[in-house]
């Protein structure tokens, strides 16, 4: 059972970022598989490492975005951004000192599927029209 669904709720209509988005999902639903399946340390490791790098590598695109084509909020959108990787770090650094403790990240995931929903569905459909209106497709 999936943790998030990706559905028509989620789509900027940017084929790249909504790429990515689906892929952040997939991720996110993996780590979710993996901790309640209980499939042991190595493979929860790897997918929160895979979920963690992978965000980055999508807020580097999205930031990329929307600083060549002048988006008027990149800043405030740049601090969500900081603000999560900050938050996920302190996750991590929690996790390694509870002796690797599945229920963190079980945590983790909860609030990732909630800050996930909400930026996407918040932040990022606000910079998609603007986005889409510079022939970003």
């Amino acid at each position: 059972m999936s943790l998030l669904s990706w559905g028509s709720l989620f789509e900027t209509k940017i084929t790249e970022i909504d790429n990515q988005h689906k892929r952040l999902v997939d991720l996110l639903n993996q780590v979710h598989d993996a901790v309640r399946n209980n499939k042991g340390e190595e493979i929860m490791n790897k997918a929160l490492s895979d979920l963690v790098n992978y965000t980055k590598s999508h807020f580097a695109t999205e930031e990329r975005l929307m600083s060549q084509h002048g988006y008027p909020d990149y800043n405030n959108h740049k601090k969500e951004h900081e603000a999560l990787g900050e938050k996920v770090q302190e996750f991590q650094q929690r996790y390694a000192k509870s002796s690797k403790d599945p229920l963190l990240v079980q945590e983790l995931s909860i609030f990732l599927k909630g800050w996930l929903t909400n930026h996407i569905v918040g932040s990022d459909k606000k910079y998609a029209p603007f986005l889409k209106g510079k022939g970003v497709q």
